[in-house]
C-alpha cells in the first residue's frame, strides 16, 4: 500500500544558504514518525513545505498517491495536513470552540451558531480523551497542557490525516507528558499519521514507530526503528560526532564552616561555603509558593524540581524583583533587597534567563551586541554618547568566552539557533558581572549538541564562583548539573537533598504524591 505522505528531493534555499538539500520523507498512516536533527539541521524548513508555509525549489510531494502543490497553509489543511508548532497559534481571549473551528466557523446562511459550534469542540476534545476541558473557558485561562490539547482538536476540525507536532512536550511535566502520548497512541489507532520532532531522545523510543535524521540540510538516517536504535547513534548522527557525557564534571565546593548555634540544623556537607551570597528568609506569595528558606553559596548550583504550576518560575521571579513577595525577603551578601525591583536585584548582581526567551529576554530585531550590553550600556556612555566601539569589544569578549557561533556580533539574534540565543542572554549576565544566576528552563528548544555545550558553560560559570539557581522540566537535567535539590509539590519545598542521593523515580514520587519521610 502507497505511504500516506511522500516527499522526495525536497530542495529550498534562501540567500547565502541551502536550507534543505534532496531531503526524502515518506509517514504511513496510523504511524509516529520521529524527525531529528540540530538547530539549523532543516526540520523547521521541512515542516514549513509540508504546511504550506514554504514552496520548495524542487521536488516531489505526494500525497494519498497524488502528487499535490501544498500552496499555501490553507491548501495543505484542506488537504489533511495539520501542524502544531511549539509556540501555539491559539487566540487567548477567545474560548476554547472558537478557537477550535476559527477561520471555518459553525454557521448556517453566515450566521455563527456559537451553541453548535460548543458541541462540535465538546465531541472533538472527547475524541481526543479531554471532556473535561470546557468548550465555553478562554483560552488564557488554560494551562500549557490543555492548550496542547486545544490545538490538537483544532487539528481534527479539519478532517486531518497527518499532524506535525514540533517540540509538543516542551513545555510539558512528566505527567502531562505521558497524557499527550496517549492521546497520540489514541489517535494513531483511528489511522492519523504523526510527525513528531523532538530534542527529547528519551520520548523518541516511547512514543515513535519510525526515525528520520537531518543534518546540516539533508538527510543522515531514514526509517530507522524507533525502538531499538541506540540513543548514542542517533547523537552521532545529528552531531557527526560520538555521543558525549553531557554533564561535565566539577570542581569540588569550597569547604564549609562549622555550624554555628544560631544555625537552624546542620549545613548539609554538599552546599559549600558557609557564607551564602543570596538567601530568602520566609519567602511567599500568597497564591503562588508557600514561605521558603533558601541560600546559595559561591559555586553551588541549586536545582528547582516540581511540575508545571508547582511554583518553580514564580520563586525565581520573584527573586529576581519581577514579583514582589507577599512575605519574607530577599538578602544579597547580607542585605536585603528591596522587594519587587529588578533594578535593585540587577544591582546587587542577580541575573535571570526566562523559560520565554525570545519574548521576555531578546531583542529579536536587534543585534547580538545590543542584546548583550543592554543591562550595562550605562558603562557605554561617553558625555552623553555611545562607545560602540567599547561596546562591541566587550559583547565579543564575552561571546567568545561561550563559543557563540557564528562568531559575529552584528548579527541579528533572531537568526541563531536556540542555544547560541541563550548563549546571548548568559553573556549579558556575564558582561554584568553577575553573582547570582536564575536559569529557567535553559536547555528548553535546544538540540543534544547544543546542551552540551550549555551544561559546559554553566559548569564553568559555577566553578568560577557564580551560584546557580536552575529551573528544568528535564529531570536527568536537574540531576545532572545540581549540588543540591529542592523538590517542590503544589508551592511548597517538600524534601531536599544533595542531587547524588536522588534519582529520577524518587523525585517523581515526591511531586506527584509527597513522602511521610518529608
Amino acid at each position: 500500500m502507497a505511504p500516506l505522505l511522500s516527499m522526495s528531493g525536497i530542495t529550498k534555499s534562501f540567500p547565502g544558504v541551502r536550507a534543505l538539500d534532496g531531503v526524502d520523507l515518506g509517514v504511513e498512516a496510523g504511524e509516529v514518525h520521529c524527525l531529528l536533527g540540530q538547530n539549523g539541521a532543516g526540520k523547521s524548513t521541512l515542516i514549513k513545505v509540508l504546511s504550506g508555509a514554504h514552496q520548495p525549489d524542487a521536488g516531489r510531494i505526494v500525497w494519498q498517491g497524488r502528487e499535490v502543490r501544498l500552496s499555501t497553509p490553507l491548501r495543505a489543511m484542506r488537504l489533511g495536513v495539520a501542524t502544531i508548532y511549539q509556540e501555539l497559534d491559539l487566540v487567548e481571549h477567545v474560548s476554547v470552540a472558537e478557537n477550535v473551528f476559527l477561520g471555518h466557523e459553525v454557521a448556517t446562511r453566515g450566521i455563527v451558531r456559537p451553541r453548535a459550534t460548543r458541541e462540535r469542540a465538546a465531541a472533538l476534545l472527547d475524541r481526543l480523551g479531554h471532556p473535561e476541558i470546557d468548550p465555553a473557558t478562554p483560552v488564557r485561562e488554560l494551562p500549557a497542557a490543555a492548550a496542547q490539547i486545544v490545538s490538537m482538536a483544532r487539528a481534527l476540525s479539519h478532517d486531518t490525516r497527518l499532524i506535525v507536532m514540533d517540540e509538543p512536550s516542551a513545555a510539558l511535566d512528566p505527567d502531562e507528558t505521558a497524557n499527550l502520548f496517549r492521546v497520540v497512541a489514541r489517535l494513531t489507532s483511528e489511522g492519523v499519521a504523526v510527525v513528531y520532532i523532538s530534542h527529547r531522545l528519551e520520548e523518541i523510543r516511547r512514543i515513535g514507530d519510525r526515525v528520520s535524521v537531518l543534518k546540516d540540510g539533508r538527510v543522515a538516517a531514514r526509517d530507522l526503528p524507533a525502538a531499538t536504535t541506540p540513543t548514542a547513534d542517533l547523537v552521532t548522527l545529528m552531531t557527526g560526532q560520538a555521543a558525549r557525557q553531557p554533564f561535565p564534571p566539577r570542581a569540588p565546593l569550597p569547604p564549609q564552616a562549622p555550624a554555628s548555634g544560631s544555625d537552624p540544623a546542620p549545613l548539609d556537607p554538599d552546599a559549600g561555603s558557609a557564607e551564602p551570597v543570596l538567601r530568602a528568609e520566609g519567602l511567599a506569595r500568597e497564591g503562588e509558593f508557600a514561605p521558603l528558606d533558601l541560600e546559595l553559596r559561591p559555586g553551588e548550583i541549586v536545582g528547582l524540581a516540581g511540575l508545571v504550576g508547582s511554583g518553580r518560575s514564580e520563586i525565581l521571579e520573584t527573586l529576581y524583583g519581577a514579583r514582589r513577595p507577599t512575605a519574607g525577603r530577599v538578602l544579597v551578601d547580607g542585605a536585603p533587597l528591596r522587594p519587587g525591583s529588578i533594578r535593585a536585584a540587577v544591582r546587587a548582581g542577580i541575573g535571570l534567563a526566562p523559560e520565554e526567551r525570545k519574548s521576555q529576554a531578546l531583542f529579536l530585531l536587534e543585534s547580538v551586541v545590543r542584546n548583550v550590553t543592554v543591562s550595562a550600556l550605562p558603562r557605554f556612555s561617553r558625555g552623553g554618547w555611545l562607545d560602540s566601539r567599547g561596546e562591541r569589544a566587550a559583547a565579543a569578549e564575552h561571546t567568545r568566552e561561550l563559543a557563540l557561533s557564528p562568531d559575529d556580533p552584528e548579527r541579528p539574534v533572531r537568526t541563531l539557533s536556540g542555544g547560541n540565543q541563550q548563549k546571548a542572554v548568559l553573556a549579558r549576565w556575564l558582561l554584568r558581572g553577575c553573582r547570582v544566576l536564575l536559569l529557567d528552563e535553559p536547555t528548553r528548544g535546544v538540540d543534544v549538541g547544543a546542551r552540551a555545550e550549555l551544561y559546559a558553560v554553566i559548569r564553568r560559570l559555577a566553578d568560577s564562583g557564580v551560584c546557580v539557581l536552575l529551573v528544568s522540566s528535564d529531570l536527568p537535567e536537574v540531576l545532572g548539573l545540581a549540588d543540591r535539590v529542592l523538590v517542590l509539590r503544589e508551592g511548597r519545598v517538600v524534601h531536599t537533598a544533595p542531587a547524588r542521593r536522588l534519582d529520577e523515580r524518587r523525585v517523581l514520587d515526591l511531586v506527584m504524591e509527597g513522602s511521610a519521610s518529608c
